[in-house]
């Protein structure tokens, strides 16, 4: 019997369901999410069997704080955002999960932001759109995560010394766990990527045992 524990980076999850699978309430997308990573013990090229040693959850809690939008010249108030009462909700419902633990970060809230959209930028650069065709929509909030990469870092780091568990499947498309990859594979943790069907890079195809996607509407 194999143990495997599953780390999830949980603003990349929540980004990638949305864009493949569409909006939920705070109950659904929760339930999906457990069910996608039960997928994950059934081991796709062998008869190996997987005990679940726990779901470990990254992300941050919502933001609170009011932010100035320069093109309405209003204030908005993040803490009654619809935004904010949903990832409330959907935190609450992990907690209920079994076998699930949360490591959340905090936000820079300080520095929270309105910029323009990449895309709009570049119309505007182009000449295929004017200032005077700003819409509100155009611009996102910009605010950084405090503390998840180090979390996740650390339990990798933890779990493969203590060998608490023979397989790690990490749930993210962000390359800055190589350097965890690296020693929890020297300790001999199998270490699995998935990047719910997002492209990595090529070079940390070395630094892994396995990329799998349980799930091909990310493909």
């Amino acid at each position: 019997m194999m143990k495997t524990a599953i780390l999830v980076d949980g603003g990349f999850y929540r980004r990638r369901a949305q864009i493949r699978l569409g909006d939920k309430t705070a109950a659904e997308r929760a339930k999906e999410l457990t069910d996608y990573c039960y997928r994950h013990l059934k081991e796709k090229y062998d008869d190996s069997k997987h005990d679940l040693y726990r779901i470990f959850y990254y992300d941050c809690p919502p933001m609170n704080k009011k932010v100035f939008h320069p093109l309405t010249k209003k204030t908005i108030d993040f803490s009654k955002s619809e935004l904010n009462v949903w990832m409330n909700e959907f935190l609450t419902e992990l907690k209920k999960k079994r076998k699930f633990a949360l490591r959340l970060g905090k936000l820079a809230d300080a520095q929270a932001h309105y910029a323009l959209r990449y895309d709009v930028l570049k119309k505007l650069c182009n000449g295929n759109k004017s200032i005077d065709d700003l819409e509100e929509t155009d611009f996102q909030i910009n605010v950084d995560q405090k503390g998840v990469d180090m979390k996740i870092g650390l339990d990798i780091a933890s779990m493969a010394y203590k060998k608490q568990v023979d397989q790690i499947v990490l749930i993210s498309g962000d390359s800055d766990f190589v350097s965890a990859a690296k020693l929890a594979r020297r300790e001999g943790i199998d270490f699995v990527l998935d990047p719910l069907g997002a492209p990595i890079k090529e070079d940390l195809f070395e630094h892994i045992d396995g990329l799998r996607t349980c799930d091909s509407a990310y493909k």
